[in-house]
């Protein structure tokens, strides 16, 4: 496989010509905005279709009966179906090491705060990362970004969190800024120092919100190593309060907002990521009719992370509520050594129709348009639309859509085509 890749981009050159496509899903002309309610199941396609790259973008689609003549290589889709590549807009994959300890712990009966309260969880990764060098850290996300992207996955955005010490801190987000420059996968940036708060600081949460904002926020805007901020503002992390200095003080330095959520409580995390007009507000595992009507009056999208949902054995996020209120839905693996480790996006495509009843359509919608529209490259990824990034997944033969949440346990991805090129 390898070789038929390399052969093919070196082939190729700038042009590749999809034909015989099976169904060539979510065709779309303008849409500059997340897909809301009821319009989330509508999922537009074109049967026996066309698809053709050029220069990394997508020059042309259609019907096979509108083909014109063309002198290019040439990738025969029959049986096959097309999307555009997933768009992953929470995931942590720079850690070192995993926790598998911590996952026996938990099946021992302790909970994601209890392991907390005992140095684990996010502290745990926290004091690896911290001895960890920056070499190391690289090599073990490129393998998670590899493995994500064989997946299917074309936009990701990554978080720092794991170093809670302004030189861990930098660290990661240098890291991520490597890996943006390594890769075909678009790639945002968001600084989470707010993660949790590291030992040295306990009893004096103040004194490091402090420290986030005077200390670290200068260099990480200085050195221009993030897009976004963040903070998990819920039970037993950070408060409302602590989130409104570090939001507030993200925006002075340009960094737009992007929180964790009400995942372990109706922590009014919601309500303040929407006045601080938080691109998105993620997990939501809390969310009630205050919640809903918060978002229903703002620009903020909510993402769902079910497979956090599924690996600490939490309740899910209402999605369907949401959705028949009229709200626009994403949906993102959260990615992370912890609470979910996995970046299989189909699998929380699977996770997202199965226990949180949302419509096959609605999924894919939420996984590739909203998932944009939540990083903010809504103009570039999340549709086929001619000026879009090429990065497309090419299925295996299957019989419908249905079929890729249906089959959760099997790899329906025949290949993947980033900005033009086969991975």
């Amino acid at each position: 496989m390898v070789s038929f890749v390399a052969n093919f981009n070196a082939m190729a050159s700038n042009t590749v010509l999809l034909t015989n496509i099976r169904s060539l899903f979510q065709t779309r002309t303008d849409l500059k905005t997340p897909v809301k309610g009821k319009d989330l199941s509508v999922l537009p396609s074109i049967n026996n279709a066309f698809l053709l790259i050029k220069d990394g973008q997508i020059e042309d689609f259609g019907s096979m009966s509108s083909l014109p003549s063309l002198n290019v290589p040439i990738i025969d889709c029959t049986g096959q179906s097309v999307l555009p590549a997933w768009c992953d807009s929470h995931t942590h994959i720079v850690y070192d090491g995993s926790r598998e300890a911590e996952f026996v712990d938990k099946i021992h009966g302790l909970s994601y705060e209890d392991i907390a309260k005992r140095g684990g969880g996010i502290l745990n990764s926290a004091a690896r990362l911290r001895t960890a060098t920056e070499d190391e850290l690289f090599d073990q996300a490129s393998a998670r970004l590899k493995e994500v992207i064989g997946y299917g996955t074309g936009a990701l955005e990554i978080k720092s969190g794991y170093g809670l010490s302004k030189d861990s801190e930098l660290k990661m987000l240098r890291v991520i800024r490597r890996l943006k420059q390594s890769t075909d996968c678009l790639i945002k940036s968001t600084f989470l120092a707010a993660h949790a708060v590291p030992l040295e600081y306990k009893g004096r949460q103040a004194e490091y919100v402090s420290h986030i904002i005077n200390d670290m926020l200068p260099e990480v805007a200085g050195e221009g190593l993030a897009d976004y901020m963040d903070v998990f503002c819920d039970r037993g992390f950070f408060t409302t309060e602590d989130t409104d200095r570090l939001l507030e003080a993200g925006w002075k330095y340009g960094l737009k907002p992007k929180i964790h959520a009400n995942e372990l409580d109706f922590s009014g995390g919601i309500q303040t990521g929407v006045k601080h007009s938080a691109i998105s507000v993620d997990h939501l595992e809390c969310v009630g009719e205050d919640e809903i009507n918060a978002l229903l009056n703002s620009t903020t999208i909510p993402t769902l992370l079910p497979s956090t949902a599924f690996f600490l054995k939490l309740e899910y996020a209402p999605a369907r509520k949401m959705i028949d209120a009229g709200l626009p839905v994403a949906i993102a693996t959260d990615y992370n050594p912890g609470s979910s480790p996995s970046g299989r996006m189909s699998f929380v495509i699977s996770l997202s129709c199965i226990y949180m009843k949302m419509l096959p359509e609605e999924a894919i919608n939420a996984a590739t348009i909203n998932g944009a529209c939540a990083m903010e490259v809504q103009d570039t990824y999340g549709m086929i639309a001619k000026g879009y990034e090429g990065s497309i997944i090419i299925t295996k033969n299957i019989p419908s859509l249905a079929y890729l949440p249906y089959s959760f346990g099997s790899d329906l991805v025949d290949k993947v085509i980033l900005k033009g090129k086969l991975q």
